[in-house]
C-alpha cells in the first residue's frame, strides 16, 4: 500500500512538474504584447530583476514569476546584452528573450567626415546621442595609457580615429567606440605600402592630417604633399595655417590672427621646425598615400584661390604675386567659395 502511495505521489509531482513547464512555457511562447511600438532600453551592467521589474511594469510581459522562471531554466539571467531594442506590438515573451539575448538592439548610423579632429568627432557623437559626455570622450582619447594599450605609437589617439560610416548603439562606452574606429585605422592602413617611405607609421599620419586640412580637392593632395617633403628637405618649416589653429583649438573661435601664428605650441609649424607632435586631425587612405606617394614636383608654397583649389609656386617671389593675385585682389574673392568644389 506505501509503495502505491510513494509511485503515486511520484507520478503525481512529475504531471505537476510538467504541467507548470508547459503552461510556462504556453504563456512565453503564447502570450503577446499589445500596446504601440516602445523603446526598451538594457543599460550596461544592469541585473536581471531590473530588467525584469521594468518589462513587467511597462506591460511588455505577462508575468515576471514566469519571465523568471523560464529565463532561470534555461539559464538565460545573465545573457541579456545592454542596449536598446524595439518592442513591437505583438511581441511575445519568448521574442523579447531572443531579442534580448542575441543583442539586436537600435543602432544609429553616423559618418566622421574625413579631416575632422577628436574635439569635433566627439562633438558629432554627442549631437547623434551616441555618447553622453563629449569632455569624457575627449579626455580617454587623450589618456596615455588607454592610447598604449590600443598599440598606437603616440600618447593620444588623434589621426588613429579613422573617418568612416559606423553604426552605433545610443549611449555607447566611448571606449568601444574608440576601440572600433582605431581597429578601423588599422584595418584600412594595410592597403597603404609604408614601407615605401622612410617616414616612420606616425610621422605618415601627422603628415596626412596637415594634407588632408589643407586641402578638399582630392586631385591636390599629393601636390600639397610635394610641397611639404620639399619643405622638410629644405628644412624649411612647414608654416601649415591647420598646425596652428590646432595648437589653439580649445580657445580658437574660427578667425585666425597674425598673433597666433606667433603664439609657440608644439603644433605650431610657422614657429616649431619640422612636423607638429602629432595628428591635427584624422586622415583618410587618400591623404594617407599621398604622403607616401608624394608627387615630384620643385613647388615650396601654395596659397588658396578661394575656390578650393590652391595655386602653387617654386619661389617666395612667385608666392607674392599669387597672394596678391588670390587673397589681396577682392574681385578675385568675391562669390568664390571652397564649398563650391566638384570633384
Amino acid at each position: 500500500m506505501k509503495k502505491k502511495f510513494w509511485i503515486f505521489l511520484i507520478l503525481s509531482s512529475i504531471l505537476a512538474v510538467g504541467f507548470a513547464s508547459y503552461r510556462v512555457y504556453h504563456v512565453i511562447a503564447i502570450w503577446r504584447y499589445q500596446g504601440p511600438a516602445i523603446q526598451f532600453v538594457v543599460k550596461p551592467g544592469e541585473g536581471f530583476s531590473k530588467i525584469n521589474g521594468r518589462l513587467a511594469r511597462q506591460g511588455l510581459i505577462q508575468s515576471s514569476k514566469i519571465f523568471y522562471r523560464y529565463c532561470k531554466s534555461k539559464s538565460y539571467m545573465t545573457k541579456f546584452k545592454a542596449g536598446k531594442y524595439q518592442i513591437e506590438s505583438g511581441t511575445s515573451m519568448l521574442d523579447i528573450i531572443d531579442l534580448l539575448i542575441k543583442g539586436h538592439s537600435i543602432t544609429a548610423s553616423v559618418t566622421i567626415p574625413e579631416g575632422k579632429n577628436l574635439y569635433e568627432i566627439a562633438k558629432i557623437l554627442e549631437a547623434k546621442k551616441i555618447i553622453k559626455s563629449r569632455i569624457d570622450f575627449i579626455n580617454l582619447a587623450k589618456n596615455p595609457e588607454f592610447t598604449a594599450s590600443l598599440k598606437i605609437p603616440a600618447k593620444r589617439i588623434e589621426g588613429y580615429l579613422y573617418p568612416d560610416t559606423y553604426r552605433f548603439t545610443p549611449n555607447s562606452n566611448p571606449k568601444q567606440i574608440i576601440k572600433l574606429m582605431v581597429r578601423n585605422f588599422f584595418l584600412k592602413i594595410t592597403k597603404v605600402d609604408i614601407s615605401a617611405t622612410s617616414l616612420d607609421l606616425h610621422s605618415v599620419v601627422t603628415l596626412a592630417s596637415v594634407v588632408e586640412k589643407e586641402t578638399g580637392a582630392k586631385f591636390e593632395r599629393p601636390i600639397i604633399s610635394g610641397v611639404f617633403h620639399n619643405r622638410l628637405k629644405k628644412r624649411m618649416r612647414l608654416q601649415s595655417d591647420p598646425t596652428t589653429i590646432y595648437g589653439i583649438w580649445e580657445t580658437y573661435n574660427g578667425n585666425l590672427r597674425k598673433r597666433h601664428l606667433q603664439e609657440k605650441t608644439p603644433y605650431n609649424t610657422y614657429r616649431i621646425n619640422g612636423l607638429p607632435r602629432g595628428p591635427i586631425a584624422n586622415p583618410g587612405l587618400q591623404s594617407l598615400e599621398a604622403v607616401i606617394f608624394p608627387q615630384k614636383h620643385q613647388f615650396l608654397y601654395f596659397v588658396s584661390q578661394n575656390d578650393g583649389t590652391h595655386k602653387f609656386s617654386k619661389t617666395y617671389k612667385e608666392h607674392l604675386e599669387a597672394v596678391t593675385k588670390w587673397q589681396k585682389n577682392r574681385a578675385n574673392r568675391k562669390g568664390k567659395s571652397w564649398r563650391n568644389l566638384k570633384q
